[in-house]
C-alpha cells in the first residue's frame, strides 16, 4: 500500500492547520509557503476535506481555513480515509460483507485480515495533536552543549 502526494499533503496541510489554529483563518497561499506544496495542489484538496466538515472557511479579506474542531479530534486513519478511499491492503476486504467468492477458501485472507487490522489500529490511534507534540518533545531535547 502507498499513499498518495494528495494524501500526504492533506496530512500536512491539516497539521499546519493544527499548528496554527490560535491565529484563525489561515491563507491557503500562507500553508502553501510554509510548507513548500503548490497553492494549486491543495486547491484540489480542500473539497475533500469541505465534504467530510473537517474544515471550516471563511471568505474575504481575512478569508481561509481552520479545523472544525480541535487536533486531538483527527486521526491519520481518518485523513487517509478521506483522501485514500479505503486503507485496505487487498480490494477483497474493501466490501463488508465480502463480496470474494473464495473467501472461505482462501489461505491468504487471515494475513490480508491482520495486516489491515495493524494499519488501521496504527493510524487510528495517531492524532494531529499526538505529532505535533511529539515534534515539540523533539525540538525541546534538541539542544548542544
Amino acid at each position: 500500500m502507498k499513499i498518495s502526494t494528495k494524501g500526504r499533503y492533506a496530512l500536512r496541510m491539516l497539521l499546519d492547520l493544527a499548528e496554527h489554529q490560535e491565529e484563525g483563518f489561515i491563507a491557503l497561499k500562507d500553508i502553501a509557503e510554509r510548507q513548500h506544496i503548490s497553492k494549486k495542489y491543495l486547491e484540489q484538496i480542500i473539497p475533500v476535506l469541505n465534504k467530510s466538515d473537517i474544515l471550516l472557511a471563511n471568505r474575504g479579506y481575512q478569508g481561509g481555513y481552520r479545523l472544525a474542531k480541535s487536533p486531538e479530534h483527527y486521526t491519520v486513519g481518518d485523513i487517509l480515509r478521506l483522501t485514500e478511499g479505503s486503507l485496505a491492503p487487498v480490494a477483497c476486504l474493501d466490501y463488508e460483507p465480502m463480496q470474494c467468492e473464495r473467501s472461505n477458501d482462501c489461505l491468504t485472507l487471515p494475513v490480508w485480515k491482520g495486516l489491515y487490522k495493524a494499519i488501521t489500529d496504527y493510524l487510528d490511534s495517531i492524532s494531529l495533536r499526538d505529532i505535533l507534540d511529539s515534534n515539540s518533545a523533539m525540538i525541546a531535547n534538541d539542544y548542544v552543549i
